[in-house]
């Protein structure tokens, strides 16, 4: 059992590809707030050593702007680990250009596509609240 929860949540008006890509990079970024969520090396049985991957669940939520702009407004109302994506990060071509595009938004009302969370069990279950896991 986890004393902390990790909740990935994408909008749900995204195309398949999107979504994906938005979850790949909200994961790394919740790896790189809590490295610690990493388990140990794979070894299969032939001896061959495998990387890590987190060893702790990771559940995905789907929802519109609006619940994700909520739910970011919750996260840091309640001080959790806070991974947000913007729409705008899809039109650029590397981390220095996405952090530009980031920068210029309306930190009160940013146009999310997704968000990860890690915290506490119960912070993350009142951040999230009244959203669907992902379909």
């Amino acid at each position: 059992m986890f004393d902390t929860k990790v909740a990935l949540v994408v909008r749900d008006d995204l195309e398949s590809w999107q979504r994906l890509n938005v979850v790949a990079f909200l994961a790394t970024g919740v790896v790189s707030a809590a490295p610690e969520v990493l388990g140990e090396p794979y070894v299969d049985a032939a001896g061959r050593r495998y990387e890590r991957i987190a060893g702790q669940p990771m559940l995905i939520f789907a929802g519109t702007l609006a619940d994700l702009q909520r739910t970011h407004r919750k996260g840091l109302e309640r001080e959790v680990t806070v991974v947000p994506y913007v729409e705008a990060m899809f039109s650029t071509g590397n981390d220095d250009a996405n952090r530009a595009v980031f920068q210029q938004e309306d930190a009160e009302a940013m146009n999310l596509v997704g968000i990860a969370l890690r915290g506490p069990k119960k912070a993350i279950d009142k951040v999230i609240k009244g959203l669907a896991l992902h379909p």
